[in-house]
């Protein structure tokens, strides 16, 4: 049985949501990918009367579209949505069965403006954490948009494609069979893309914050709770809601949480700083911030908000390495997470720059994908916690170099190697592989700040013990400012910090009363 007892239990529960009667055409062969295709529609027939099943011939064998009656929805699954695509599968039968997306009024106007035809594929690998979002988004574009329609197609299941359109990362879009981008992309920033951008009107007449929090990550979102917890009117705009943790696979040392991983960690992150009066923007990129009668953030769009206080919380990004061919093999063999692109490398070499406990978790990620990991790691010594270095040592396909910097990352259309000083020897090493992995830390998101906050050496935001910057009535938290460790619990924390000295702030230096929340 290809669902078992759990997941059937959770899978009926959302089927008894749906609202309308729904047609699933099945084009399948005699694969076994095929005849657990043709199982999983057959069981989800069987849950719903409101689900029938027909064969058909697909564009995509093993594939099957999801439909009204009498209607196409344009939104198919080729190969088989499962792991991290169920809930792809979820939400297309909820929504193409009449449930109306979780999606703002604007954005769906946008949505239903666009005139032209666009075919959407989306490569995944249902280990990619990252590739739902761009599956779903194009989905509710197809239901709410004839003219647009997408189909998953599942790397593992159609390698010959893959190969043919030599992708080596996902998620991996092509619109009207051209590359459309990679990487994770929300529905505004699939729309931004296409031109679709919003041009800022509807922040025309949102009114002055008391608190307003730039960042939606750990610690913009634990500012936020904060901050509407005192009653006072909060705003939280961010490019993108979870920032960096939407990357993250494992998380294991969340206070409390055995084990989660980072979309979900992101989503019950939202669904909490939502359950408050909270006005949430979400993919809107800040420009600069300037102080005047109140602190006034632009954004990319031209449109300014006003906050009577501002909280940072703006995160951090990966560091790249800054050697030649990292810049033009990047998504060709050069990549930034291995539980997204990971299976693309199955029976590879690769290697892992980094050897911190990021870098050491990748190599052992990979070692149980690809052929062999080569870690690389510029100093004498790791510097990953005991535990999972006595895990990477025990692998018999990990090779761990030392003292090792990397100088240049070759290839021709994609990569074929490495290039590395042993800066004990002098000499240059070379090694032949496929796939690079780079995992050396994070830099912070203050690029827009210098020249108006006092940064440290490392651009990271300086902040005192109340969290406040050198701006009046500017606060800052999380991976961006000048704390030491950088953790999701760390994080929540300081933004909590940032958001209380920030009332304290408001209560002692504003004269007007504050804007009820």
């Amino acid at each position: 049985m290809l669902l078992d007892a759990n997941l059937k239990a959770q899978l009926q529960q959302y089927l008894a949501l749906l609202e309308g009667e729904i047609v699933i055409k099945v084009s399948v062969s005699d694969d076994k990918v095929s005849n657990d295709m043709l199982d999983l529609v057959t069981e989800l027939e069987n849950m719903s009367p409101l689900i029938t099943v027909q064969h058909a011939l697909l564009e995509r064998t093993p594939s099957f579209s999801i439909n009204k009656v009498g209607e196409e929805s344009g939104v198919t699954f080729a190969g088989l949505p499962l792991g991290h695509e169920f809930t792809s599968l979820v939400l297309a039968l909820l929504q193409v069965s009449g449930r109306a997306p979780k999606v703002d009024e604007s954005v769906i106007k946008r949505i239903q403006a666009i005139k032209k035809p666009m075919k959407f594929e989306t490569y995944v690998s249902l280990t990619c954490h990252n590739c739902p979002d761009v599956v779903q988004a194009l989905n509710i574009m197809s239901v709410l948009n004839p003219n647009i329609s997408n189909t998953m197609v599942e790397g593992g299941t159609f390698q010959d494609e893959i190969k043919e359109r030599d992708i080596m990362a996902v998620p991996t879009v092509y619109m009207n069979g051209e590359n459309f981008g990679g990487g994770r992309m929300e529905l505004e920033d699939i729309l931004n893309k296409l031109g679709e951008a919003s041009d800022g009107s509807e922040f025309g007449d949102v009114e002055p914050f008391d608190v307003l929090v730039v960042g939606g990550g750990p610690a913009g979102a634990s500012a936020a709770i904060y901050s509407a917890r005192k009653g006072i009117r909060t705003g939280i705009v961010a490019e993108r809601f979870g920032g960096q943790v939407n990357d993250t696979l494992a998380i294991e040392n969340i206070i409390g949480t055995r084990a989660t991983e980072g979309p979900q960690f992101v989503s019950s992150l939202e669904a909490h700083v939502a359950d408050y009066n909270v006005d949430i923007m979400k993919s809107q990129r800040v420009t600069s911030i300037a102080r005047n009668e109140m602190v006034e953030v632009t954004l990319e769009n031209g449109a300014v908000l006003k906050g009577k206080t501002v909280i940072l919380s703006t995160g951090a990004r990966y560091r790249q390495l800054g050697v030649p061919g990292e810049q033009e093999f990047k998504n060709k063999g050069v990549a930034y997470c291995p539980h997204c692109d990971g299976p693309i490398f199955k029976g590879k070499d690769v290697s892992v720059v980094g050897g911190g406990n990021s870098g050491v978790e990748a190599a052992i990620d990979l070692a149980g994908i690809v052929n062999h990991v080569y870690l690389l790691q510029r100093n004498a010594e790791l510097k990953a916690d005991t535990v999972l270095q006595e895990r990477l040592h025990s692998l018999s396909n990990v090779t761990v170099l030392t003292n090792a910097l990397t100088q240049e990352i070759t290839g021709t259309d994609k990569v074929n190697g490495l290039t590395y000083l042993d800066v004990v020897s002098g000499k240059e090493e070379h090694i032949e592989l496929q796939g690079v992995f780079v995992q050396i830390g994070l830099l912070p998101n203050t690029e827009f700040l210098k020249g108006i906050i006092d940064l440290n050496q490392n651009n990271e935001i300086i902040i005192n013990k109340h969290g406040a910057t050198s701006m009046p009535g500017v606060f800052a938290a999380g991976d961006c400012t000048d704390t030491v460790y950088k953790q999701i619990i760390i994080s929540m924390g300081s933004g909590a910090t940032a958001a209380l000295g920030s009332f304290d702030y408001l209560i002692r230096n504003t004269t007007p009363q504050l804007v009820n929340g």
